[in-house]
C-alpha cells in the first residue's frame, strides 16, 4: 500500500510537471526555458517520491515489470482526474477502452507467479 501511496503522490507531481503548463497561469506568458526550469522544478519532487516507491515496491517482492505497470496505470488514472479538472477534457469512450486494456496488463502481471501459478 505505501509502494502504491507514493506511487500517486510521485505521478502528480509528474502530471503538473509535464502538463500544467498546456493550463495553469504560473506557466502563461514566460519563455519556453523558463518554462522547462519550473517543471523542471516540479519533477524534482515526483523523483524524490518515485525513487522510494520503487525500492519500497522491490523490498515487498515487486519485480521491476509490475512497478512499471503499476506505475503506468497509477499515471494514467491521475492524468485522467487533471485533464477533467484542469484540462477541461472528457474521457472518451476510446480512451476509456485504452485505460481498461491497461489495468489488465497490470492484472496479469501481478496475477500470477514467476513459476507460472496464480498468486495467492
Amino acid at each position: 500500500m505505501k509502494t502504491i501511496l507514493l506511487l500517486v503522490a510521485s505521478n502528480v507531481f509528474m502530471t503538473f510537471a509535464w502538463y500544467g503548463q498546456l493550463r495553469l497561469e504560473v506557466f502563461k506568458g514566460k519563455p519556453l526555458w523558463l518554462v522547462i526550469l519550473m517543471a523542471w522544478g516540479i519533477a524534482f519532487f515526483e523523483y524524490c517520491l518515485m525513487v522510494p516507491a520503487n525500492r519500497v515496491g522491490q523490498a515487498a517482492g515487486w519485480s521491476g515489470y509490475q512497478l512499471k505497470l503499476t506505475q503506468e496505470a497509477i499515471t494514467l488514472a491521475v492524468f485522467v482526474v487533471f485533464a477533467w479538472l484542469v484540462l477541461g477534457e472528457r474521457l472518451r469512450w476510446n480512451y476509456a477502452v485504452s485505460f481498461a486494456l491497461i489495468l489488465l496488463a497490470v492484472w496479469f502481471a501481478t496475477a500470477f507467479r514467476p513459476d507460472g501459478g496464480a498468486a495467492a
